[in-house]
C-alpha cells in the first residue's frame, strides 16, 4: 500500500502527498477555503487545488498541482518579465473570481482586513507558485486566505517578485530596475495605483507580517520565524527611507 510522503517547503504545519492528493491539517477555516477553491474551478482557473473532502482523521484532501515550486535562492528564470506578467494576471483572475466570498466575515484563519474588496491569498509569492518549463502554471497554499484589499496581496507579491526584499542574490534584478518592475506589475494587474501609492502598503504589510511571524515563532517553537520578522522590519525601514 502506498504511503504518504511529506512535502518540503512549508513551515506552518505538516503537508503530505499520497498519489495525486495533498493532505494537510484542517480547521474551522477549511470550509471557506474549499468554497474559494470551488469558485476558482467554476471560473475556469487552472492550476489551483481542488477540494476532495477529508481523510478519516479529519485532514483536508486536495488535488496535487504538478510542477516546480521554486525555493530560495530562486532560479534566475523566476525574475523574468514573463513570470512577473503571468503572476500579475493570475492574481487578478483569483481576486475577480473570489468576489462572491469577499463579504463573508467569519470562518477564516486570518483576520479580515478592510476594505474587504476580494479574498486575498495572503502569501502569493514565488515559493507558493507552480511552474512548468519556467512559466507560471498554478498556485498553492490557500490556508490563510481572507477577505481584504486588492493592494494587500499586490504589496506582498511586489515584495517577493519585483523584488523589494533586501538584495541577497546576484540573479535578482538590480535596484535601479525595481521601480520599473513595480510599475509593470501594477499595470499588468490593472491596478489604478502607482508605485508611490503601493509602497506604503508594502511597509504596512511587512510590519503586520513581522508581528505575525513573532507570534508564530513562539506558538510553533520555530526560531526561524523570529529571524524572518527581523528581516521584514529591516526591509520596511529601508523602503520607508526611499531605498528600493
Amino acid at each position: 500500500m502506498e504511503a504518504e510522503q511529506p512535502l518540503a517547503g512549508g513551515n506552518m504545519g505538516p503537508v503530505t502527498r499520497l498519489g495525486d492528493e495533498v493532505r494537510r491539517v484542517a480547521g474551522p477555516w477549511t470550509p471557506n477555503v474549499h468554497r474559494l477553491l470551488e469558485l476558482y474551478a467554476s471560473a475556469g482557473i487552472a492550476g489551483t487545488p481542488r477540494p476532495l473532502g477529508f481523510t478519516d482523521d479529519g485532514r483536508e484532501r486536495l488535488s496535487f498541482v504538478a510542477g516546480v515550486v521554486p525555493a530560495y535562492p530562486m532560479p534566475a528564470w523566476v525574475w523574468s518579465a514573463e513570470v512577473l506578467d503571468d503572476a500579475a494576471r493570475l492574481l487578478r483572475r483569483l481576486h475577480d473570481a473570489s468576489l462572491p466570498l469577499a463579504g463573508v466575515r467569519d470562518g477564516w484563519r486570518a483576520p479580515v482586513r478592510e476594505p474587504a474588496e476580494v479574498v486575498c491569498h495572503n502569501d502569493f509569492a514565488p515559493y507558493n507558485l507552480v511552474f512548468v518549463h519556467g512559466r507560471l502554471a498554478g498556485v498553492i497554499d490557500f490556508d490563510y486566505a481572507t477577505p481584504g484589499p486588492r493592494a494587500w496581496d499586490l504589496s506582498y507579491l511586489a515584495y517577493r517578485l519585483v523584488p523589494l526584499t533586501g538584495w541577497t542574490d546576484p540573479a535578482e534584478p538590480p535596484g535601479e530596475a525595481r521601480r520599473e518592475r513595480l510599475e509593470r506589475l501594477l499595470a499588468t494587474y490593472g491596478s489604478p495605483l502607482s508605485a508611490d501609492d503601493l509602497l506604503p502598503v508594502v511597509v504596512e504589510r511587512l510590519h503586520a507580517l513581522a508581528d505575525f511571524s513573532d507570534e508564530a515563532s513562539v506558538r510553533l517553537a520555530n526560531p526561524e520565524l523570529a529571524e524572518h520578522a527581523r528581516g521584514y522590519r529591516d526591509d520596511a525601514a529601508r523602503i520607508t527611507s526611499g531605498v528600493l
